[in-house]
């Protein structure tokens, strides 16, 4: 039977002429500089991409983005999976090294350059890949100088036409590359295909419509993820797809982010929970009571602290738990409610949206038990393995640990939780991060937890130290909102080891106050140096 029928193909470029068809005089905005309409922006990248072609870009080739948080940033999630190449999102907080690193393992042929940040690239063009090409942008579209010969970003799309043809890309083609935060040692290459990213950004617009976010296309996005941390996890798709509004803070000013909030409208936004902390915290954040009770926020990255939770609360904030890695694209489960809760009491709703949440469409999880890889009960802890059509199916050019990464057919996650009555998770501990005093285990983010109530504190990590009799023993560093004294904060968790909550043991022998916490390059708290740091304090 002679057939012409279409094999429909899950790629990049379908989300942008869907949300440019459905949605065309939705916004795109860049800080107070420029803006789009949906229609505009397809428009102008279907322009970078016919000129990405033309200047010689290839299928397969990976071109490496070096940038804030911008519009140009945004045509480039779109444009460059577009023709079949691969969008590497380089992490711009990795010391040089490690940038170079990382662009000669993932083989760019290609980088696109902020001008702030082309010094950076003069710098090492010793150790760049022979025979790369950059191409040079600034804010005001003047033409970069610089030692190197650069190609102008803007002229690739003023000088063309809009790429018009189909270009054949398969949705099974590699899409996107970057790079894990490397606390576990030396970062490790991870990549997605069309499909996946596609996937993943159809499961989090599905699951963001659920109480409590219950986000609309009336919602306007400004999300605090920066865009080489997996996607931005996936909201620069999700925004076109949803039809959102959605505004691009560059480089982050805290109170230049709130006055830009106010100004845009903004009512959701995702980030890790350092990042609430800076803003809550910033000077002008009293200007913007008014923003914050109108604000819906996903917390992802790291645990986030009952502390901080309730603060955001008396706010006025409605704040959500998330869950996910680098590898998993990274959202797995977010605390929207489910059938299970969303009719019991206020209470028990808030505390089970502001845990890692339950699964989201299409994912599935169990906690095992790491030796044995037997499911756990209930309430049980294990090391969380997961399922889900978005996962990246291996780390580049590392078979070693990829087949680490995938025993037994489930992606291990290194993380230990239990799942509640409700099927909700609840993450106590990186396997690596966990204290173990005495034979038993210490789960470091239940002992974060309880400091964090404590109304003096404003951040609070824990940290395994060495202890001659015991192996291991906690040692608490505090940011303090106030003057607090360690008597203090021993006496306050007695008490609630006195009603059940903590066990009396888990109680830190040390507790160090410092000004301010030390932050991986995804804003996440930097475990390595506090433990470092115990040598020296």
């Amino acid at each position: 039977m002679n057939s012409e029928y279409y094999e429909y193909q899950l790629t990049i470029d379908k989300i942008l002429d869907s949300g440019s068809r459905s949605f065309p005089d939705r916004e795109i905005v860049y800080r107070d500089i420029r803006r789009y309409t949906f229609r505009s922006f397809a428009n102008s990248v279907k322009r970078l991409a016919n000129g990405l072609r033309k200047i010689g870009v290839k299928r397969g080739e990976k071109i490496g983005v070096i940038d804030w948080d911008t519009d140009v940033y945004m045509h480039n999630y779109y444009a460059i999976p577009m023709i079949g190449s691969v969008l590497h999102t380089v992490n711009i907080r990795y010391p040089l090294e490690l940038i170079a690193k990382t662009i000669l393992h993932a083989e760019d042929k290609y980088l696109i350059v902020r001008d702030e940040f082309m010094p950076l690239i003069e710098k090492a063009k010793g150790i760049m890949p022979v025979g790369m090409k950059v191409i040079s942008y600034s804010d005001s579209k003047e033409k970069v100088r610089s030692s190197l010969d650069t190609i102008d970003f803007w002229e690739l799309i003023e000088s063309n036409e809009p790429l018009e043809e189909e270009t054949n890309v398969n949705e099974n083609d590699m899409a996107t590359i970057f790079y894990t935060s490397g606390t576990t040692g030396e970062p490790k290459g991870v990549w997605f295909n069309h499909r996946k990213i596609v996937l993943h950004a159809i499961s989090v617009s599905l699951v963001g419509a659920r109480p409590p976010l219950s986000l609309t296309s009336n919602d306007v996005y400004m999300i605090l993820v920066p865009m080489f941390h997996v996607h931005a996890w996936g909201y620069p798709y999700v925004a076109l797809m949803a039809g959102v509004k959605y505004v691009l803070p560059g480089k982050y000013d805290y109170s230049f982010i709130l006055s830009l909030m106010d100004k845009e409208g903004v009512t959701y936004s995702a980030m890790v929970p350092t990042i609430l902390y800076l803003l809550l915290t910033n000077p002008d954040a009293p200007r913007y009571l008014h923003v914050f009770k109108r604000w819906k926020v996903t917390i992802g990255g790291s645990a986030l602290p009952e502390g901080l939770a309730k603060k955001a609360k008396e706010l006025g904030i409605t704040v959500i738990g998330g869950y996910g890695l680098s590898e998993t694209c990274p959202v797995l489960s977010v605390g929207y409610y489910n059938s299970a809760i969303e009719r019991l009491d206020d209470n028990t709703k808030f505390m089970a949206q502001i845990t890692a949440g339950a699964p989201i469409p299409l994912v599935q999880i169990k906690i095992v038990d790491p030796a044995t890889g037997k499911e756990k009960e209930t309430g049980k802890i294990g090391e969380i393995v997961v399922r889900a059509p978005w996962l990246t199916q291996e780390y580049y050019k590392d078979p070693e640990k990829t087949k680490a990464l995938w025993k037994g057919g489930w992606l291990h996650t290194g993380d230990l939780a239990y799942m509640d009555q409700y099927g909700y998770i609840h993450i106590v501990d990186r396997e690596k991060d966990a204290i173990k005093s005495g034979g038993e285990f210490i789960p470091s983010l239940l002992l974060e937890n309880a400091i964090s109530l404590h109304p003096k504190v404003s951040q609070v990590a824990v940290v395994g130290i060495k202890d001659e009799k015991w192996g291991e023993r906690p040692a608490a560093f505090i940011v303090p909102k106030e003057q607090v004294s360690e008597e203090e904060i021993r006496q306050f968790l007695l008490k609630l080891a006195d009603e059940g909550k903590i066990q009396k043991w888990w109680i830190p022998d040390r507790f160090i106050f410092i000004s301010s916490m030390p932050l991986t390059s995804t804003n996440k708290i930097d475990k390595k140096v506090l433990r470092d740091m115990t040598q020296t304090k």
